[in-house]
């Protein structure tokens, strides 16, 4: 579904991704996981084409997007919810959500798509009046996930998800990518909380300093030494 093959990107004369390849199969849950400043936001930014690599493909069902505009990679079937939810504060909870089904022509599949939000994040409808700049970090994250999904997405970028929540939300919002997943969501997730990315993950690789150091099966980097003492306090 999406082939990533030697990325190279630079910020100035700063080499931030150095020939990255990955893949994301169909169906899958495949995370990102890495220290702070690995580049693994940097991967993301360059798949929706808020960054143009140097060099280095991104083959995304069959099409190559590294040239491609980024309203047109959402018109694909290629969302992403960015670090920090980025939601609209002064535009309503319901506005923010229009605005990610912006390439949904069809008005009926919009209200099927508020629908669907509001049935998967009960606490959105309640607040669907509301300026998003007065929701709570948990819920400024389910409306990012909500907006994403508006777009009627193939595969959805997560970067961060749960990043400044507290731990009960932490698991409500892992539990949800889990269930997006299970209704047939393609998801590439980038996350610093080691432990619950490989908790939910298919498979994982693990970025440091700009380059993957290691791939396999999650539960098998769930078990390795030296991910343990790297990234999961063992």
């Amino acid at each position: 579904m999406l082939k990533v093959n030697d990325l190279q990107v630079f910020y100035g004369m700063i080499h931030a991704i150095k020939g990255v390849s990955f893949e994301v199969k169909k169906g899958e849950i495949v995370t990102l996981i890495g220290a702070n400043g690995a580049g693994k936001t940097t991967i993301l930014q360059s798949l929706s084409g808020m960054l143009k690599p140097k060099s280095g493909t991104i083959e995304y069902n069959g099409t190559e997007l590294s040239t491609i505009e980024p309203h047109k990679i959402v018109q694909k079937g290629l969302a992403h919810v960015p670090e920090g939810r980025r939601v609209f504060y002064q535009m309503t909870v319901e506005e923010n959500l229009e605005l990610g089904g912006f390439s949904v022509k069809d008005k009926k599949q919009i209200d099927e798509g508020l629908k669907n939000a509001y049935e998967k994040f009960p606490r959105l409808y309640e607040r669907r009046k509301q300026l998003a700049g007065t929701l709570s970090g948990g819920e400024q994250q389910m409306l990012a996930i909500g907006r994403a999904l508006m777009s009627k997405p193939e595969i959805i970028l997560m970067d961060e998800p749960s990043m400044g929540l507290a731990p009960i939300l932490v698991k409500e919002i892992f539990n949800i990518i889990q269930e997006i997943n299970k209704a047939g969501m393609t998801v590439l997730l980038v996350e610093q909380n080691a432990n619950m990315a490989l908790s939910i993950a298919h498979r994982a690789y693990v970025l440091e300093t700009g380059k993957i150091v290691l791939e396999g099966n999650s539960k098998d980097l769930m078990g390795n030494t030296e991910i343990k003492k790297a990234y999961l306090g063992g």
